[in-house]
């Protein structure tokens, strides 16, 4: 399904666009505003500046019919989510990665099903002897780093 080659980095209110976009797999500008004029205080022209953004990005793909433009994912909302994974594991210490996920599961109201597939995850995660650290000496605390 994807196009592009490199991961898509995209705002939170490109976000809100393309949740709608991956929900409905093709939709006009109108039908957009439709759904977010019910949860966003944003004016159809926002809608569009936002459109007109991820098409710039390569996350939307436009098709013409008739005078409207109908707006279709040129990714998926797993490759994206994946993407965002990353950029946040990126920011954070490798040796913290295991207690940011522990938080993340902490804080998110997970179903019967939920557990018992991060149970499954983790029963069949090999782990790792040890860490490093991928820090630059002073991002962290570790151990490591300290002279």
């Amino acid at each position: 399904m994807s196009v592009t080659l490199e991961p898509v980095k995209i705002s939170d209110s490109e976000w809100e666009i393309m949740r709608v976009v991956w929900t409905l797999q093709a939709a006009t500008a109108q039908e957009i505003v439709d759904v977010l004029s019910e949860s966003k205080d944003w004016k159809p022209a926002t809608i569009k500046t936002l459109l007109g953004r991820l098409v710039k990005k390569e996350a939307l793909r436009t098709e013409q019919e008739g005078k409207k433009y109908i707006y279709h994912p040129n990714v998926s909302e797993a490759e994206t989510v994946q993407s965002a994974t990353e950029n946040l594991f990126s920011h954070i210490c490798a040796k913290r990665i295991g207690h940011t996920i522990g938080e993340l599961i902490e804080q998110a109201d997970l179903t019967n099903e939920d557990i018992a597939f991060i149970q499954q995850q983790l029963a069949e995660k090999q782990p790792v002897a040890t860490i490093e650290c991928n820090c630059i000496p002073g991002q962290c605390e570790c151990k490591h780093h300290a002279s």
